[in-house]
């Protein structure tokens, strides 16, 4: 049944579908005092398996604004500080000495109260473009740029690379896509994201991944290889949001 809606399904309306799951992961920023333990535990996933997909070497060094990639959910949960934030530790007991010598100073005119500066705005991916969002899937030279070329359009990039070069996840993601069963894009990765990003990768000698793995940045998912038209070996990739094809180089470092 599914080779064949496979068969009458044309490439594009067959790409939206697969792009039409539930989002299946979510960034969570570290406060102050909350560990990656807890943070694990709030959000009902292993801990080993947290730190795997984000790279974290050390649980010890989580770094407040820190974004961590959370499988598997769909909301925001509020974790609770387990570790006494320095900002508010109490300042140490004045010595006699030390009282003494305030004591002596005189006393200083009360000040105003300074104006709070306003916080900065927090980077809202879904209404501009983040520089570093993602990471290079493969090093090579753009054959192809994003948009309009001799008449024709171009959804993403094409990276020239030798077959058979690593390449790897651009963002922390679940594998919803790993098959060749799209006309046009060979063997093909999907991954997707938060906040409705979605990274293809297409032209695949091989893929690595399979549906429903989840995946961390710079993990490898394939291997390049050639278009079946014939063309010289490249990896096809793009970034979408939702369903809308967004030019990858605005994303990349």
């Amino acid at each position: 049944m599914l080779r064949t809606i496979i068969k009458l399904c044309p490439p594009l309306l067959l790409f939206c579908l697969v792009l039409s799951c539930a989002p299946t992961g979510i960034y969570h920023t570290v406060k102050p005092g909350q560990t990656l333990y807890r943070i694990a535990m709030t959000y009902d996933v292993d801990e080993n398996r947290l730190a795997r997909i984000n790279h974290i070497k050390d649980p010890a060094q989580l770094k407040v604004n820190q974004k961590v990639f959370i499988p598997g959910v769909t909301q925001l949960r509020n974790v609770p500080a387990t570790v006494a934030s320095p900002s508010i530790a109490r300042a140490p007991a004045q010595t006699t000495s030390s009282r003494a010598s305030t004591a002596k100073q005189p006393a200083k005119a009360a000040q105003k109260p300074s104006a709070a500066k306003p916080a900065a705005p927090q980077t809202d991916l879904s209404s501009k473009p983040t520089k570093g969002t993602f990471i290079w899937p493969a090093q090579g030279k753009i054959l192809n740029k994003f948009g309009s070329q001799s008449q024709k359009v171009y959804k993403g990039i094409e990276i020239g690379v030798p077959k058979g070069t690593k390449v790897v996840a651009a963002a922390p993601g679940k594998v919803i896509y790993s098959g060749n069963a799209i006309p046009g894009y060979g063997n093909l990765v999907i991954v997707e994201h938060s906040n409705s990003f979605f990274s293809v990768y297409g032209y695949n000698h091989k893929n690595l991944v399979q549906m429903h793995d989840f995946v961390g940045q710079g993990d490898e998912i394939a291997l390049s290889g050639v278009p079946p038209n014939g063309q010289s070996a490249r990896l096809h990739f793009e970034i979408r949001k939702g369903k809308s094809a967004v030019n990858p180089i605005l994303y990349l470092p």
